[in-house]
């Protein structure tokens, strides 16, 4: 839910909290896939369509669309929704980087899916 400290002065979600819980949904999702640490290598192309407002529920849905040899695409989804209405819509879109590091921090490779993996989080 979007509670008034996270919104600007237009009672809308601030888009820098926006980026910041899309960010973790995106972590979640490469982490699941990789199931090793995974750092933010870059935030591209985030598109803001509707602005969310105070009271709102935020729904985010995060998939990996692209594995690389160290790093991951992962696309999320913020859907707003009306808490008494049940009505909703997308808000913003947004695909990040993630890269598979080992302890030092370096790259490492992205290790191959098991059967049982799960690409998505919510």
């Amino acid at each position: 839910m979007v509670f008034p400290d996270q919104a600007n002065h237009y009672g809308t979600l601030f888009g820098g909290n926006a980026l910041s819980l899309m960010g973790k949904a995106a972590f979640v999702a490469a982490t699941r896939r990789a199931r090793t640490p995974v750092v933010m290598a870059s935030a591209e192309k985030t598109e803001f369509h509707v602005p969310v407002r105070v009271g709102e529920i935020i729904v985010l849905s995060a998939r990996v669309t692209r594995v690389g040899r160290t790093s991951m695409t992962v696309e999320v989804d913020m859907t707003a929704e009306a808490l008494l209405s049940g009505a909703r819509r997308l808000a913003v879109r947004g695909a990040f980087e993630m890269v598979a590091v080992n302890a030092d921090g370096r790259p490492v490779p992205v290790p191959s899916p098991s059967a049982s993996s799960e690409d998505h989080a919510s």
